[in-house]
């Protein structure tokens, strides 16, 4: 008989029929948790009232850590210590109100076989909700069923028969009657043509995708898997964002005044001081001059056609944020960078689109919208922004929901009102970027949008796509949804037409959204539809969601 040492497992845990685990997923950022947990933590008991006044119990899956002075999941290798624990046939409630890096428990979710609800708050504050879409996103990547839901404060109608229904159901899919499936779209002849050339283009000549670490943050579902994204005609030049380091130290002083120079020239505005721990210094404005010419020669050097940066976590112990970067490449008005001989202007008059966060799906999205636009003669300059949070207006200025589309300082300028000259930059906040670095801060002018998102689900590359406007508040409006997020970062007052709050929520699958100007509704309207044509042709799937400006659908 062989002696074999046969692993001896630990009894799986069962709940009673009616008790509901619940975990909160966290941030690996320590200061990130802490601040956050006062909040979850009333979350939790606002959640604990309700599911027991349906006659269920909610049993928490992992301890509050004292000596940490939170209570959320911080790493993979602790996620699967609580995964470990639970039940696996069991109701499980995912609880969410901070940031999180989704790898920490996707592992769990996808080996769980009982019902799964994720439930965030409804805050600019405390990024619940944006945590939620990502791990959302990422979820359905990886083809776990969930259900989801949102709340301000856990009491409204919505929610609670929601949550009612989820209990004694296990599955509870959210109407989205808004969404148009592009097939039923009938298209012009000549965008049509456009989009299926462009298509064509990019498959015959293909593309180059740089991408400076994969894997920010835990979003898995931003990560492209290569035999979806290559016959786009797009391939990855995986770069090292050791090697930007190594290049960004080899910039000149000189070459790094002659960036700040320019943006200064042109009316942007650096409020800087001397603290290092909590200003934005002359220092950090000047290694981040350095890195944004750096990491324009490593493109020049592969022949890269769209970049992303990592930043978090792989750069932020050595350099300054990268946001200033990332906004400067994406716009075609940009301090001019010479190959390191001299002889030549790199990427001259265009911008090098830069996928924040090293978000491929953003990436793809955004040489794109690069291309249609460019070939439509419209403006080029696109961005993501986090779906961070949403209000009502409470000027009364305009009636319609008014989105806060924001991201971490790294708009292109032209997308802002008086462009460089009604940029600031301010320091980042420092719970989150202990070296600083600037922003690009603004108000996004008034105008007509096409907003989009690719995605992976059920194996497939898929885009959504929608129309929309940007509209102008009042100062103190716009100070109130700045004081309710982050205050340094770029803030866009988004309309989505024919989209209501609860719709986004159900129907988009990133925390990302990808947006571009057009000159006028109709324009837009055009660009829209080519760009929907192109991703057919690339082979996607494809949706519109919701209407024209006027109201009017699109089938």
């Amino acid at each position: 008989m062989s002696n074999y040492n046969i692993p001896v497992l630990p009894k799986t845990p069962r709940l009673k029929k009616k008790q509901i685990q619940l975990i909160a997923n966290g941030d690996l950022r320590l200061s990130a948790n802490q601040k956050c947990w006062p909040e979850q933590a009333k979350m939790e008991e606002a959640l604990k009232r309700v599911v027991a006044e349906m006659g269920y119990e909610l049993i928490r899956g992992h301890p509050y850590k004292p000596d940490e002075g939170h209570g959320f999941i911080a790493s993979q290798k602790e996620g699967m210590c609580v995964f470990a624990g639970l039940d696996p046939d069991a109701p499980l409630i995912v609880a969410e109100s901070v940031w999180q890096y989704s790898h920490h428990i996707l592992h769990g979710l996808i080996s769980h076989r009982g019902p799964i609800l994720t439930v965030a708050n409804w805050s600019g504050t405390w990024p619940g909700l944006v945590g939620m879409l990502n791990l959302n996103g990422s979820m359905t990547k990886a083809g776990v069923k969930y259900s989801t839901i949102w709340s301000e404060d856990f009491t409204d109608e919505f929610f609670r028969n929601y949550l009612k229904a989820w209990l004694k159901e296990g599955y509870v899919k959210h109407k989205t009657p808004h969404v148009t499936r592009f097939k039923n779209v009938k298209v012009r002849a000549p965008e049509r043509k456009l989009g299926v050339a462009l298509a064509e283009q990019l498959k015959r000549n293909k593309a180059i995708m740089g991408v400076f670490d994969e894997g920010c943050m835990g979003m898995f579902n931003a990560i492209l898997p290569d035999e979806l994204l290559n016959p786009t005609g797009v391939y990855k030049e995986r770069l090292s964002q050791s090697a930007l380091y190594y290049e960004t130290m080899q910039v000149s002083d000189d070459e790094a005044r002659q960036v700040r120079r320019w943006m200064e020239d042109r009316g942007m505005k650096f409020l800087t001081g001397t603290n290092e721990e909590t200003d934005l210094t002359d220092n950090q404005i000047h290694l981040q001059c350095k890195m944004y010419i750096a990491a324009m020669r490593i493109a020049d050097d592969f022949g890269c056609h769209t970049i992303g940066i990592q930043y978090q976590q792989g750069l932020k112990d050595l350099l300054p944020a990268s946001d200033l970067v990332e906004g400067t490449l994406n716009d075609s008005n940009r301090p001019p960078v010479r190959s390191r001989d001299g002889k030549r202007i790199l990427y001259e008059g265009q911008p090098l689109p830069h996928f924040n966060e090293v978000d491929e799906c953003a990436g793809l999205d955004g040489l794109m919208t690069y291309r249609v636009h460019k070939s439509m003669g419209q403006p080029v300059e696109n961005t993501l922004h986090d779906l961070r949070w949403g209000d009502i207006d409470r000027s009364g200025t305009v009636k319609d929901y008014v989105w806060v589309f924001e991201i971490s300082g790294s708009v292109p300028p032209s997308h802002l009102i008086n462009g460089w000259a009604g940029a600031t930059s301010e320091r980042q906040p420092p719970m989150y970027f202990r070296l600083g670095g600037g922003t690009i801060k603004g108000i996004s002018k008034p105008g007509e949008i096409v907003w989009s998102r690719i995605y992976v689900e059920d194996g497939r590359l898929k885009m959504d796509l929608g129309r929309g406007g940007v509209v102008e508040l009042p100062m103190e409006e716009t100070q109130r949804r700045w004081n309710s997020t982050t205050p340094q970062w770029p803030i866009m007052h988004a309309v989505t037409y024919g989209v209501t709050r609860d719709q986004m929520m159900a129907k988009h699958k990133s925390n990302h959204i990808q947006v571009v100007y057009a000159n006028s509704a109709d324009d837009a309207d055009k660009a829209m539809l080519v760009k929907a044509c192109m991703a057919e042709a690339l082979g996607m799937d494809v949706n519109i969601c919701g209407t024209r400006k006027d109201g009017q659908g699109w089938d």
